[in-house]
This record gives structure tokens, C-alpha cells and sequence, in this order.
């Protein structure tokens, strides 16, 4: 139904890791993406820079680092010596290449600082110059400026593709589409012909710019698969189109520096191997070296007994190319090697087969080592091409792992795919998030939805389910499938737990919300009944949040079952925390009273037992007050989100409130009735009874600054973090933590090091992002110019945890001018 297909193209990778318990394959792995994402600028090369005492001047700088668009310089001359390093934006900074001040008669002039060091400034220059790597002209000037290298190859730009097939040449393609680097190509002279597309990450080794095959001796010629759609006057006359547009359509060269490079191979005429089908890459089968065109280039085919050959699988292949594997490969690794069509019997042996065909083994000398230390692991999930329609990018599963090969199973085609046989080094593998990340739309489970379904517990509806729709097909599901039902274990079988809705629900729970759900629930498995019990009552809340908080688990009590993660919404922000639900029919009764207390409604609110008329506990006659001393005096709890939940900002940030209108306050912005910080607002603390009713505008009034009343009360917060490196929220005992409302600084963070940046965020609830600052060498100055976009694009980080890092960041710049400004 269209309600399901909704839910199907909301796939949420964070959900669906929680839920499988797996894990994402490390960004780390994928070096293809790694490359795509730099910004062109590498540490050492020099540009020249306007002097700050003296704008009218320029002098040598090295770059030191980058990050996203900030670029961290060295004026030649300070050696290693860092004390003067100076970061500068490249879209304000006056930056400019090598060369540029003689081009334009500016003045190249040794800053103050480092005069007495370089007494004769020509000779120096001649000398730190010598050899030198300009940062590239193009992103320092012009309309590429401070753009990511990867946005120049644009649609309609063309490059050159090497025939992969049957020969070495090369024919124009245009780029259609790109996604993060990864272009889908169509040969020149085609137009709007879209049959032979092909898509390749723009750092493949059989992709150049223009020129590349007249430059190597190769000839320009259309692949035979689509050579006969035109004349060859045709084919000539879109050629010399090509050559005049040249300069229109060319792509900066120096994008393709990362590119692999291609070694020499040793591979003779007549070898036999064992190797991968690109086309379908599904098994290992015998292949043979049928050509050699160089010593970088030869020809490989699947072998083929059968008397009527279907036509030949070729393709170009070098010493590096994926998928080709030393003879007996297979056996060593105990994987099944495929015969070749039409070969007698399925017990394939190769010292046979080499005498049968006369053939020699290609030497293990002929074939890199592999190695194995890659990252990847088995039921690690990640994004993958189909090999069979490279429209499509799947959720993928790495099922196995052999030396530098992983066996991928694809969960999202739209027709089932074998398992595929992929490098670690494939371009045709993503990380977790790449698609969302680039706009484009990624396969989905097919499973994903029904598991979800298949989980939930038999409901019992006493009229349409209006809160909950999942329950309600959850239902039709099992109703539809009772059948092939499992019998449950009586032990671990719970009864049916009813909702009575005519009883006292406490502060927190909506009468009339309750009265919507269904009669009962069950019976079946203990958790998975009780966790439908609970999460229909938590949505039948005032609050989401505040009923969650209550019913999470409590560090100090004894554990006595089963840790279940239960979710809330609330206000457009998300909560999770762990519950502690049963696992035996013995305990239901006791545990659905213990959670009614709890709640402070009727103990019979839901239970083993049906009210029919009158409640045994008399309920009806009681008020809220009564029942909250029936329960005595509650224990104070610290105020703070659920262990482990955190606040959907992206929700927030897609509607953002109608009073929020200067965006340079956005990171200190703070409710007036909070005594924390952004990243700590409690999840709701019911006043008395009237623990459902809040005034909103409170909540939608900002201070624009930090300063105000945070001196008057500190609170010991439990917090969380939401680390881009993890794939599920850490566990509460390790991050329990001292939070001052107002940061007070020991120190200048203008004279801050690296590692006193990386100390001060490990005393935050960013913890584990101080990794990516050490390896980034970001000191104090740096720091205190980080915004938003810069730490979104270097740090790759996702929109809530970029904006709770920036929080911290601001704070420190409040705090910097408030102490040390003056």
C-alpha cells in the first residue's frame, strides 16, 4: 500500500544498523571517496600571500594544512618554526599562485618578522622556489575559486574512455551526471541515445582528459558496439567538432594526479588464470591471456568449451586490474572455482585441464600481493553499484572476506543479485551515508519493512487503531501468515495484556489517547509483546519523553531481564533509551503493576487482568493528588535526556522558528527557562500534576547570549554524544560528565596547541571527534575559525553532530572574548 512505500523510501541508515546490530564498513576503507573529498590544495605547496602589516605587499607561503576551505600558511623563511602560522579562508584571502606578483608588477617583500633571517631576498627566493609545487591557479582565481575540485567536472564536460573490451583505443565520452565523482558517461556522437551509458568514478584508470590517446600513441575510434549506428564520415566530422570545442569542455588535469598508476605486467601470450567476470562477477572460472598489446596492457577471455560459442567475453586488463587471480587461487582459499561452459563434468582439476588445453600457469610473480589489511570485516554494511544495472546503489552486506576480496550481498535490487565478488579497492563501493550525502537515491533493504513487521505482537482491536498503523499491518500480517506460525515456548510466552482504559492514567498518559488503543496485545514472545505494550504507551504520552525517561532503565537498580531500546518523538526531536523488559510469562503480572507505579496511574491501567466494570483498586474516586501520595514521595532524578538519545537538530533545523532571524547567533541561542546548555535541555520535568502542560513560547523565545543566567544554578548533567566514527550511542557509564554552564578558559585559546584543542574537547560531550582535530593538527587559532560548512565538509560529519561541535566552539569564542579580548 502507499503507506508502506512511504515508509520504505524513509530508510534511515542509523535505524537500520541499530536494528540489524551491525556495523558500517570504515570511511577510512573507501580511498576512492577519501581523494574525491580533498580540496585540491596539499600540504607544501606555496602560493603567495598579501603581508597583514603591509597589504600593499606579498611574500612566499607553504601550505601547512587544509581544512574544507581553510587553508593553514607559513611564510617562507620561518623554517620550522611555527609560532607565525595564520589560517585564511581562500574565498576572502588575497591568495594567488607562484608567479602572479611578477606577472602583475605587485611586490614581493619579507615580512617584518623574519627579516634579519633572510638578508638577501633574491637568492632566497631562487632557492625555496627551486623545484616548487604552486598550488593550482584555477581555485585561487576566477569562478573556480575555493571549489571543490570535483564540482569542474561538470555535465557536459568531456574526457576520454579506453575501450575495455576488445581494444586499446579510445573514444570521446560526455559527462551526463556527476554524483560525488561518480560520472555516468556517454560516447560522443550518441546524443540523446542513452542504450550504451556507462557509469565510472572519475578516478578510474581507463578514464583521461582529453588528448590522453594521441599523447600515448593511441587512436581515437568509437567502440565496435556502437560503430555501425554511424558512417565513419560521421564519426570523423563528430571528431573534429570534439577538437575545435576543446578548450570549452576540458577538465582541469590536474584532477586526475590521484589516479592509480599502471605498472608494468610480465603476462605472456597462451597463460591460463583464474579471474572474475567484470560483467558478471558472481563466480571464479579459468580464463586465458589471449593477446598482449604492451607491457601494460593484454587481453584476457573467459574460457569457453562449447562448440557454438556465444561471443566472447574479452577485456583489457593490467598487472593491477581487479578480479585476475594466480591458478589454484580458488582451492587455496576454499572457495568453488566454476568449470568453463561446456566443460565434461563438474569436478574441475587444473593440472587436467592444463594439459588437456597445453597451456602453461600464469607464475604467482605476475600478480600483486594482496593484502588483507583493509578495514572491512564480515556483516559489515556499506553502499554498493550493481553490477548487473549501474543505475542502481544498494545497502550491501560483506558476507565473507578472502585476502584483499570481499563477497558482497546486495539487500536493495530491484531483482535479486548473486552474491558479488568485489577489491576493496573497487571505485564501485561506498560508505554508509555516500548517497544521502550526494543527492542520489539508494536501494533500500527489501527485507527492511517486513522484519519490522514480522516482529510485532498479535493485536487484539477493539475498534480502528488510529495512533499506530504499524500495529494494525502487524496484525494483518501475522493473521495472513498464522498458518506457518512457530509454537512459542510456554515459558517464554506471554498472555494478553490488556489496555483498561476506563482506569486512572496518571499525569503523564492521555486518557483519550489510551481509549484509542487497542483492547489488548498478544499473546506471544514476553519482549517483543511488552515492548509493543510499552511503545504504544509512550505514544499515547503527554509527553514522549518524560514517559520514556521514567521508564528507562535506572544504573543503580539490579538487573533482573532484558535491555530493549524503545524510541520517543517529541516536539520534532528523537530519544531513545534502554528499557528493562522481562523475558518470562511468571513476571508479566508483577512487571506491568511496577511500570503502572511508575507512571503514577491505576496499577490495573494495563495488565494480565480485563476490568470489566469496577477496578479493584477504586480508582475512578481518586484524584492526582491522592494518587501521588499513594505513591509516596518520588525520588529526585537527575534532569537530562534519556542515556543514549539525541536531538534530531536536522528536524529542527528544516523548521526553524519563525523568531530566529540572525543566523550569526545560531550557535548561542539558549531557552530562557534552561539552566544548560543547546546540548542538554531536559526532556521535560513534570511541575507537580500538570505535568503535560508547558507554555511553548517559553520555549520558542531566545537569549542571544550565553552568559545570562547560567551563574545561577549548575546541575550535574547526564549527556550523550552521537560520534559520525560509532554506530550506536555509547554506553551511559562512560559518558557521565562535569558540564559548566559557563565556560571559563585558563588560558588564551589563541595560543592554544593541538593538543590542548584535543584536550578541551575530550572534557566535552564531542569526545570522540578530538581524533579528527589531531589528525587535522587544528591548534587554538584554527579553533576559533571553524563555522558550520567548514566543519560539515572537512570533518564529514552529519548535521547534528557538526551543530553540537560548533556549540562547543562557540562557547569557547564567547569565552575568548569575554576574558581575553580586552
Amino acid at each position: 500500500d502507499a503507506g508502506s512505500s512511504v515508509e520504505e523510501m524513509e530508510f534511515n541508515w542509523d535505524e537500520y544498523l541499530e536494528d540489524t546490530g551491525a556495523t558500517a564498513a570504515p570511511h577510512g576503507s573507501f580511498k576512492h571517496v577519501d581523494t574525491s573529498l580533498q580540496n585540491g590544495f596539499a600540504p607544501g605547496m606555496k602560493l603567495e600571500v598579501a603581508v597583514k602589516s603591509d597589504q600593499n605587499t606579498y611574500w612566499v607561503a607553504t601550505i601547512i594544512t587544509t581544512c574544507g576551505q581553510l587553508l593553514l600558511l607559513r611564510y617562507d623563511g620561518y623554517g620550522e618554526d611555527r609560532k607565525a602560522d595564520f589560517w585564511c579562508d581562500i574565498l576572502t584571502a588575497d591568495l594567488h599562485p607562484i608567479g602572479w606578483c611578477q606577472q602583475n608588477n605587485r611586490i614581493l617583500k619579507v615580512p617584518e618578522g623574519i627579516k634579519d633571517r633572510i638578508p638577501d631576498q633574491e637568492e632566497f627566493l631562487q632557492r625555496v622556489l627551486k623545484g616548487a609545487c604552486s598550488a593550482p591557479a584555477n581555485l585561487l582565481e576566477g569562478l573556480h575559486r575555493g571549489k571543490n575540485p570535483l564540482d569542474l567536472i561538470a555535465p557536459g564536460s568531456r574526457l576520454e574512455l579506453q575501450n575495455m573490451r576488445d581494444s586499446l583505443e579510445a573514444w570521446v565520452v560526455t559527462v551526463v551526471e556527476n554524483v560525488g565523482g561518480r560520472l555516468k558517461l556517454r560516447y560522443e556522437g550518441l546524443e540523446d541515445l542513452d542504450k550504451f551509458d556507462q557509469w565510472l568514478f572519475y578516478l578510474d584508470p581507463f578514464l583521461h582528459q582529453v588528448g590522453w590517446a594521441a599523447q600515448h600513441g593511441y587512436s581515437l575510434q568509437p567502440p565496435l558496439a556502437i560503430r555501425s549506428l554511424r558512417s565513419e564520415a560521421d564519426w570523423q566530422e563528430i571528431l573534429k567538432k570534439v577538437k575545435e570545442e576543446e578548450e570549452e569542455s576540458s577538465v582541469p588535469t590536474d584532477l586526475f594526479k590521484d589516479k592509480p598508476v599502471i605498472g608494468v605486467h610480465s603476462f605472456s601470450e597462451g597463460m591460463k588464470l583464474e579471474a572474475v567476470d567484470p560483467m558478471a562477477p558472481f563466480v571464479i572460472s579459468p580464463a586465458t591471456v589471449v593477446k598482449v598489446y604492451n607491457d601494460k596492457y593484454f587481453l584476457m577471455e573467459m574460457d569457453d568449451l562449447r562448440a557454438e560459442r556465444v561471443p566472447s567475453q574479452r577485456y583489457v586488463c593490467h598487472v593491477s586490474s581487479a578480479g585476475i587471480f594466480p591458478v589454484q587461487w580458488s582451492l587455496k582459499n576454499g572457495l568453488h572455482l566454476s568449470p568453463p561452459p561446456g566443460y565434461p563434468g563438474q569436478d574441475f582439476d587444473w593440472a587436467d585441464y592444463l594439459k588437456q588445453c597445453g597451456a602453461e600457469a600464469a607464475p604467482q610473480s605476475c600478480f600483486p600481493s594482496l593484502t588483507s589489511d583493509h578495514g572491512f570485516k564480515e556483516n559489515m554494511k556499506l553502499e554498493a553499484v550493481n553490477p548487473v544495472d549501474p543505475e542502481e546503489v544498494c545497502v550491501a552486506t560483506v558476507t565473507k572476506i578472502k585476502d584483499s576480496y570481499l563477497w558482497l550481498q546486495l539487500e536493495g535490487s530491484k531483482k535479486p543479485v548473486p552474491e558479488c565478488i568485489v577489491s576493496v579497492e573497487s571505485m564501485n563501493i561506498f560508505p554508509v551515508g555516500w548517497c544521502e550525502t550526494n543527492g542520489y537515491q539508494l536501494r533500500p533493504p527489501r527485507k527492511a519493512i517486513v522484519n519490522k513487521q514480522k516482529k510485532i505482537a498479535v493485536v487484539q482491536p477493539e475498534k480502528q487503531i488510529l495512533s499506530s498503523r504499524t500495529v494494525h499491518d502487524g496484525l494483518k500480517n501475522q493473521e495472513l501468515n498464522s498458518s506457518d506460525s512457530v509454537v512459542i515456548n510456554v515459558k517464554y510466552c506471554c498472555p494478553k495484556i490488556y489496555f483498561n482504559h476506563r482506569c486512572f492514567s496518571g499525569p503523564y498518559l492521555n486518557k483519550g489517547r489510551i481509549a484509542e488503543l487497542p483492547q489488548s496485545v498478544g499473546p506471544g514472545n514476553c519482549v517483543l509483546v511488552l515492548k509493543e505494550v510499552l511503545t504504544l504507551l509512550i505514544n499515547a504520552a503527554y509527553k514522549p519523553s518524560r514517559v520514556l525517561r521514567e521508564l528507562q532503565l535506572d544504573e543503580e537498580a539490579a538487573w533482573h531481564g532484558h535491555g530493549e531500546t524503545l524510541k520517543a518523538k517529541y516536539k520534532g526531536k528523537s530519544y531513545r533509551a534502554t528499557v528493562e523488559v522481562v523475558r518470562t510469562a511468571d513476571r508479566v503480572a508483577d512487571f506491568c503493576r511496577k511500570t503502572c507505579i511508575k507512571l503514577e496511574c491505576c496499577p490495573n491501567l494495563f495488565g494480565p487482568q480485563m476490568v470489566l466494570d469496577k477496578c479493584s483498586e477504586n480508582c475512578s474516586v481518586l484524584t492526582k493528588t491522592k494518587y501521588t501520595h499513594y505513591y509516596g514521595k518520588r525520588k529526585n532524578k537527575r534532569i537530562g535526556r534519556p542515556p543514549g538519545g539525541h536531538s534530531n537538530l536536522e528536524v529542527a533545523m528544516k523548521k526553524p522558528n519563525k523568531r530566529r532571524k540572525r543566523r550569526k547567533h545560531f550557535f548561542v541561542h539558549k531557552k530562557k527557562r534552561s539552566s544548560t546548555s543547546v546540548d542538554n535541555t531536559p526532556a521535560g520535568s513534570p511541575q507537580g500534576s500538570g505535568a503535560e502542560e508547558e507554555d511553548d513560547q517559553d520555549e520558542s523565545e531566545l537569549s542571544h547570549s550565553l552568559a545570562q543566567d547560567r551563574d545561577k544554578r549548575k546541575r550535574k548533567l547526564r549527556t550523550f554524544s552521537f560520534s559520525d566514527d560509532e554506530n550506536k550511542p555509547p554506553s551511559p557509564k562512560d559518558i557521565k560528565m562535569e558540564v559548566a554552564e559557563k565556560l571559563q578558559l585558563d588560558s588564551n585559546p589563541l595560543e592554544w596547541s593541538v593538543a590542548d584543542v584535543v584536550r578541551f574537547l575530550k572534557s566535552t560531550d564531542c569526545a570522540p571527534l578530538a581524533r579528527i582535530f589531531l589528525d587535522q593538527e587544528i591548534d587554538g587559532q584554527a579553533l576559533l575559525l571553524l563555522t558550520l560548512p567548514t566543519v560539515q565538509e572537512c570533518m564529514d560529519l552529519k548535521l547534528g553532530p557538526a551543530i553540537k561541535l560548533c556549540h562547543h566552539i562557540e562557547r569557547v569564542k564567547l569565552a575568548f572574548y569575554q576574558q581575553f579580548a580586552n
